[in-house]
Parts: structure tokens; C-alpha cells; sequence
């Protein structure tokens, strides 16, 4: 059977353009009732019964039968093994990307990672303290794919902000590890991994078990159970976000080889069905060039049934009066991965508010990102980036306000303080703040 990917033809020069994008926009982040019961039941189960529902869960998601959760946890010598096992050339990619990673991340924590102070002129000092997070747990998938750059993306910002323990969990199907997960682990420095999976590893790493040992925030992608099971633990750790389907927004000129477009489009749709592909364009003879492409190198795609049924469910080419109007219109949407597919990226940048990641020319694929260039690849997803920033050291980091306030500063703040406070009817506010006055 030929598979066809027909993304949904829109411009915005049609009377139903309004209706007709906002249809295609539109997905829903709501949990699935039933995934919602399921996950607040394994919560809940391990949570009272800790590692013996680990356990149990794990044998029956993941077709294993561990006699315990310690013979679930890898090793160090384990992933110094994988790394040693893998071929050569994996090798270097995994270390150069990593040093990528690293360099970026420390150069993000430079830049305003740091502790700070200073003083009024009566002596008193106010500032902030920036300090790591103790241990963090960190999720990989490893159920439909598995993604070693997810390793790198997520420990090492960790590493860098300087958390002292880094917990990984990935599910390992039928007990199937793969060695590029286990060997960037061991390059990122992950100090303990377990191979467990869903919302059965949430819950450990939120709440404890006697193995599993109890993270303050939970960062990387799942599926919806996992994402469900993130939701639902916020409050008792932090989480870093909840990442909806992958998406990619591309803005062109038309002087792009099509061939690049259409594959760039195919790199959030290969994803999964839900992954979201859009182009913005003003030349209706370049789109039509792109669709041209799209059909012809289809076939020749490993996961063509995926790209397929996103392209035509969730995809779009859209016919724009300008540049300038595409750039309007990808505000709204306000994407994951934004390429601005010109010959004069610059001149369109300072148009672009909200992307969680902006790529600037031809040669800036966005699978370059995911991978290599240095930026995180954990980005806000269904239009949280208006308001939410790509993963980065910061995550990692708690702020804690410093305040020392001297004998003559007291005697000013005490005055504003203890009015403020009677006027709150908090008079023991008042008192304290008027007892340190001479």
C-alpha cells in the first residue's frame, strides 16, 4: 500500500483561514480519564508499599522477572562496559556532543547562575544565594525508542549546576538495554540507574523506597503515563515541565532546497502520530515544491507510517502574505523548534517572541539541536513556550533570599514594618519589629 502525507493546505488570505488553523492547532493536554486512574492507583501503591509495587509493576509493564529492585539498578562498572561495548564512532558522537552540552550549560551558569549581594549605606546586606539541588531523578525513555541525547540533555545541565546525586530511570522492555543510553550515562555522570520505567519510577523517585532513593525534582519526557504520573507528584517534587507532542514550526523564503524543508518537517513527525509539522511561506510555488518533496521521499522513510498520519492529521502548509505575517502568526503558535529557513535569518529573528528554540538559516536543521550544537533539547511544547524556557542549569538551581539588617537599619525598616504590620492586625509582627527599636 503507497502511503500518502497531504499536510492540510491553509492561506491566509481565505475567509475560513481563522477556523481552519485553529482547528489544526488544536490538542487537547488533558489526561486521559483512564490513564489518570491508573497512575493515581500505582502512585498510591508505591507509596505504601515502595519497592515490592516496583517491582511488581516492572515485571508486568516491562515483561521482566527481577526477584528484586536492587538487581534492577545498574552499575557503574555496567555503564563503563556499555560505553567500552559500543562502536567507535558512537563513542566520539556521544563524547563530542556531551563536551557541546557541557560548554553551553557552563557558559548558561556564568552568566547569571551566581550568588549576589551588597549593602545600604547603614550596613545592611541583602542578596540572593544560588545553590544546587541535592539529587535530582532524571527519566529516559526506553519503551518505542530510546534516546541517549536525553541522557546528555538532561544529566549534565545537572551536573554543571552542581547536584550532588543524579538518579536515572529508564524501562528496558523484555529486558533489553541499550548500550548508547547506558554509555552516555556514564559519560554525563550519572551516579545511580535503575532499569524501571512509567509511572511506577515516578512515584519512586518522588516518594522513596527502600532501594530508590527520594529526588527533589523530576525532569525529562515520557509517555502520557508518565506525564500523567509527573502532573500528579508536583508539589512533592519539582517536575520540569509536561511535554505534549513534538512539534516544528518553519518559516521560509523560498530559497531553501525543498528536499531540506520537507526533511525537517519528517524529523518531528517521525515522533509519533500526535508530533505537529507546520510551514509558513509566501511563495505558493515553493510549497508546492515542498509538497511535491514530501511525496517523493516518503516511501523511502523507516517510520513512514508515522510521519504519514501526523503530516495528515497535524500538519499544515500555510500560504502567508509575507514574512513579516508568518513571523505574526508563528508568535501564536508559539513552538518547540522554530526554523527560519532564509537567506537573511537576522532580519526576521527580532520579529520572533515566544519558540522554545530558534534556529537561524538553511544549514540550522533542527535535528542538529536534539543532538549536538549545545542548547537543550527539553523544550515547552503546545504553546507553553509564551511562557516557559528550554531545560538549562537553572532547573537545577534554588535562589534563597539573604537578609542582614544592621542596628541603623532597623530603626528605619522596623518603623515602616511595624506600621505596616498593625495596619495587617499581625500585632506580634509589629512587637518584633519594635522591640529592636532604640
Amino acid at each position: 500500500m503507497t502511503l500518502i502525507a497531504i499536510p492540510a493546505y491553509l492561506s491566509t488570505a481565505d475567509a475560513n483561514f481563522e477556523a481552519d488553523f485553529t482547528a489544526r492547532l488544536h490538542w487537547s493536554a488533558e489526561a486521559d480519564a483512564g490513564i489518570e486512574g491508573v497512575v493515581a492507583n500505582i502512585l498510591r501503591d508505591v507509596q505504601a508499599r515502595g519497592d515490592a509495587a516496583v517491582l511488581e509493576y516492572t515485571n508486568r509493564f516491562d515483561g521482566l522477572n527481577a526477584t528484586s529492585v536492587d538487581a534492577l539498578e545498574l552499575t557503574q562498572t555496567e555503564l563503563k562496559t556499555a560505553f567500552d561495548a559500543i562502536p567507535a564512532d558512537q563513542r566520539d558522537a556521544l563524547q563530542a556532543a556531551a563536551k557541546r552540552v557541557r560548554s553551553y550549560h557552563e557558559a548558561q551558569k556564568k552568566a547569571n547562575g551566581e550568588s549576589w549581594s551588597y549593602r545600604d549605606a547603614d550596613g545592611t546586606l541583602l542578596g540572593q544565594k544560588v545553590t544546587p539541588l541535592d539529587r535530582v531523578g532524571i527519566y529516559v525513555p526506553g519503551g518505542k525508542a530510546t534516546y541517549p541525547s536525553s541522557v546528555l540533555m538532561n544529566a549534565l545541565p545537572a551536573h554543571v549546576a552542581g547536584v550532588s546525586e543524579i538518579i536515572m530511570v529508564v524501562p528496558t522492555p523484555r529486558g533489553e538495554k541499550n548500550l548508547m543510553v547506558l554509555a552516555a550515562a556514564y559519560i554525563a555522570g550519572v551516579t545511580r540507574a535503575f532499569t524501571i520505567g512509567g509511572a511506577q519510577a515516578v512515584a519512586a523517585l518522588a516518594y522513596g523506597t527502600a532501594t530508590i532513593p527520594k529526588v527533589d525534582k523530576i525532569t525529562g519526557p515520557g509517555n502520557a503515563y508518565v506525564a500523567a504520573a509527573k502532573r500528579r507528584v508536583f508539589g512533592t517534587v519539582g517536575i520540569d515541565m509536561i511535554a505534549g507532542p513534538s512539534e516544528i514550526l518553519v518559516i521560509a523564503d523560498g530559497s531553501t532546497p525543498p528536499d531540506w524543508v520537507a526533511m525537517d518537517l519528517f524529523s518531528q513527525a517521525e515522533h509519533d502520530e500526535l508530533a505537529q509539522s507546520i510551514l509558513l511561506c509566501p511563495d505558493a510555488d515553493y510549497i508546492a515544491q515542498v509538497q511535491a518533496s514530501i511525496t517523493r521521499l516518503l516511501p523511502d522513510m523507516p517510520r513512514a507510517a508515522i510521519i504519514a498520519k501526523s503530516l495528515n492529521d497535524r500538519g499544515a502548509l500555510i500560504l502567508t502574505r509575507s514574512m513579516d505575517e508568518a513571523c505574526a502568526i508563528s508568535n501564536r503558535i508559539a513552538p518547540e523548534h522554530l526554523e527560519i529557513s532564509s537567506t537573511d535569518p537576522h532580519r526576521w529573528e527580532p520579529l520572533l517572541k515566544h519558540a522554545g528554540a530558534i534556529f537561524l538559516g538553511a544549514f540550522t536543521s533542527e535535528s542538529l539541536g536534539d543532538y549536538c550544537a549545545g542548547p537543550n533539547h527539553v523544550l515547552p511544547t503546545s504553546g507553553t513556550a509564551r511562557f516557559s524556557s528550554p531545560l538549562g542549569v537553572y532547573d537545577f538551581q534554588k535562589r534563597s533570599s539573604l537578609i542582614e539588617v544592621s542596628e541603623a537599619g532597623a530603626q528605619t525598616l522596623g518603623k515602616i514594618a511595624s506600621v505596616l504590620a498593625h495596619g495587617e492586625g499581625l500585632q506580634a509582627h509589629a512587637r518584633a519589629a519594635e522591640m529592636r527599636l532604640k
